[in-house]
């Protein structure tokens, strides 16, 4: 899998900001996003957390890798309609061995006021991600994943 961009090592490049619109294909009967949609969003932040770092998901999968949601968490704080700006901040904590910890902030920006605005939580979540081959087995991340070294131990 090439890969010519220094990967991040650090907190200052652990996060990723990705903007979403809600579709109408999303929300549910009472005009809310449906719960199970926020694990595709959640999905789609790391794809594009991978892909900001130069490592392309597509490009994994050819060389027989796979990396699969082991762990999900997800807390709801507000609903989200349809039609509205969300931001996703997916968070790296770190990568050692097999997995992968991520966190994940849903936001949206409410204007009170034209020149004051706010923040409202939508949803939080956290996950753990494994890596496998196309037969289930676990594998060790390849180096290319090897995304975020402890700080203090220095080790991934």
């Amino acid at each position: 899998m090439p890969n010519t961009e220094p990967t991040p090592t650090n907190a200052e490049t652990s996060n990723h900001s990705l903007k979403l619109r809600v579709r109408y294909c999303e929300i549910d009967g009472q005009g809310r996003v449906h719960n199970s949609q926020y694990l595709n969003y959640f999905e789609q932040g790391r794809v594009e957390m991978l892909r900001s770092f130069g490592i392309s998901y597509k490009e994994l999968e050819k060389t027989g890798l796979m990396l699969v949601v082991k762990t999900m968490h997800v807390d709801f704080h507000s609903p989200a309609e349809f039609d509205e700006e969300l931001e996703l901040i997916t968070t790296l904590h770190h990568c050692y061995g097999a997995r992968i910890h991520h966190g994940y902030r849903l936001l949206r920006q409410v204007s009170e006021q034209e020149k004051e605005t706010k923040i409202s939580l939508v949803v939080t979540g956290h996950s753990s991600i494994a890596c496998v081959d196309r037969s289930g087995r676990v594998r060790r991340l390849p180096k290319e994943l090897q995304l975020f070294r402890d700080a203090a131990t220095g080790e991934v």
